[in-house]
C-alpha cells in the first residue's frame, strides 16, 4: 500500500517533520538578525553612556579591567560589589536584547522583511517626532524665559531666588528642559503625523520677528538669533531620516539612475550597512566615548553660549547630533531590510520565470 493510501486510510497519522530552512529563509533570517542587532547595540550604547557618566555606573571598560579580560589594564582601585553588579547590568543591556532578538527571529521565520523595515522606520519616526516636539517646546519656553530675564520681568513672576536659579544652565536644563522632553515623548506617542514644513515655517517666523523688531522697533536681543539657529539645526538634522525613507536625499546619479531594480537594491543594502550605519556609529563613539568627548562634554555640563542673556540650548545642539545618529541608524536598517526584500522578490520572480520556461507543455487530449 502506498503512503498516499495510508494517509487517506488514517487521517490521524503523525504529520511529517517540517522541512529544513532553505537558503532563502536563511538569508532573510540573518538579515533580520543583523538589522535588529544594529539597532539594539546602538540604543544600548547610548543608554550605557548616560548610566556611566550621569549616574556613575562603571561601564564595560572598567568592568573588563576589574576582571582582567581582553587585555585591559587592572584598575588601581578595584570595583566594589555594587559597582560590579551595575557593570554586569550594563553588559546585560547589550546582551539580553540581542539574544532575545535571535530567539524571536528564529521563532518567526515567516515574518516578512517589509514588516521589520516598517517597524524600524516607525522607531526612527518616533525619535524624530519626540525630538521635534522637544525642540519646539524648549525653544518657545527658553525664549520666553530669556526675554523675561533680560528685561527684568522674571522676578515679578517667580521671585528673586527662582530667577537666580533659572540663570543657571544646569538648573534650567534639569527642571525646565527635561520635563518638556518627557512631555514631548508622550505627545509623540499619540501624534503620528509630522511635517517638517511646519518647522521651516517656524524658522521663517522667528527670522521675520527679528527683522520687524530690529528695523521697526530698534530692538534685538541675543536669544532671538539663538532661537533661529536652534531651530535651523533641528530642521536639518531631524529631517534626514524622513528624507532617506522618501528618497529625498541628493544622489550623485552618474551610475545609479541606469541601474536595474536588482542593482539598486544591492547598492542600497550594501551602502546602508557599509557606509550609513558605520557613519552613525562613528558619530556616537567619537562623541560619547569619554566625558571630554565632543558631544559628551556639552551634554553633561549643560553647556551654553557666551552671549550674555541668550538661550540655554547650546548643549541641546550636541544632543541633536546624537538623535541624528540614532534616527539614521534605525532608518538605515529599515532601508537595508527593504532592499533585501526587493532582492528576494527579484530572485523569486526569476526562479518562477525559469520554472515556467522549462516546464513541459501539456499534451492535447487525443480523440478516438
Amino acid at each position: 500500500m502506498t503512503s498516499t493510501a495510508v494517509t487517506a486510510a488514517n487521517p490521524r497519522a503523525a504529520p511529517t517533520a517540517p522541512a529544513a530552512p532553505t537558503a532563502v529563509d536563511l538569508v532573510e533570517v540573518l538579515s533580520r538578525i543583523l538589522a535588529g542587532a544594529v539597532v539594539c547595540i546602538t540604543l544600548a550604547f547610548t543608554v550605557n553612556f548616560f548610566l556611566s557618566f550621569t549616574w556613575g555606573w562603571p561601564g564595560l571598560p572598567a568592568l573588563f579591567s576589574h576582571a582582567g579580560w581582553f587585555g585591559f589594564a587592572p584598575l588601581r582601585n578595584p570595583l566594589d560589589d555594587a559597582q560590579v553588579l551595575k557593570g554586569w547590568t550594563q553588559v546585560a543591556i547589550y546582551a539580553v536584547p540581542v539574544v532575545s532578538l535571535v530567539v524571536w527571529v528564529a521563532s518567526t521565520r515567516s515574518r516578512p522583511l517589509q514588516a521589520g523595515a516598517d517597524a524600524y522606520s516607525a522607531l526612527a519616526a518616533f525619535i524624530v517626532r519626540a525630538a521635534f516636539w522637544s525642540m519646539f517646546l524648549i525653544g518657545i519656553a527658553d525664549a520666553v524665559l530669556s526675554f523675561l530675564r533680560v528685561e527684568g520681568f522674571l522676578p515679578l513672576f517667580v521671585g528673586d531666588d527662582m530667577t537666580i536659579k533659572l540663570g543657571l544652565s544646569k538648573f534650567r536644563g534639569q527642571y525646565v528642559h527635561l520635563p518638556l522632553m518627557a512631555l514631548s515623548c508622550i505627545i509623540a506617542l499619540f501624534t503620528r503625523s509630522l511635517s517638517m514644513i511646519w518647522f521651516a515655517l517656524l524658522i521663517v517666523l522667528a527670522e521675520f520677528q527679528i527683522v520687524i523688531t530690529r528695523f521697526i522697533f530698534s530692538y534685538e536681543q541675543a536669544f532671538m538669533g539663538d532661537l533661529v539657529r536652534f531651530w535651523y539645526a533641528s530642521l536639518f538634522l531631524l529631517a534626514s531620516a524622513y528624507s532617506l525613507v522618501d528618497e529625498g536625499h541628493v544622489r550623485v546619479d552618474v551610475f545609479y539612475a541606469r541601474f536595474s531594480e536588482k542593482r539598486k537594491a544591492w547598492t542600497n543594502a550594501l551602502g546602508s550597512m557599509l557606509l550609513g550605519v558605520p557613519l552613525c556609529w562613528i558619530i556616537l563613539t567619537m562623541g560619547l566615548w569619554t566625558k571630554g568627548s565632543s558631544l559628551a562634554s556639552p551634554l553633561l555640563n549643560f553647556e551654553i553660549s557666551q552671549s550674555g542673556f541668550g538661550m540655554y540650548v547650546k548643549y541641546l545642539m550636541a544632543g541633536l547630533l546624537v538623535l541624528f545618529a540614532l534616527s539614521m541608524a534605525a532608518q538605515f536598517t529599515a532601508y537595508f531590510l527593504e532592499s533585501v526584500a526587493v532582492l528576494r522578490r527579484t530572485e523569486a520572480g526569476r526562479v518562477a520565470t525559469a520554472a515556467t520556461a522549462t516546464a513541459p507543455a501539456t499534451a492535447a487530449p487525443s480523440h478516438p
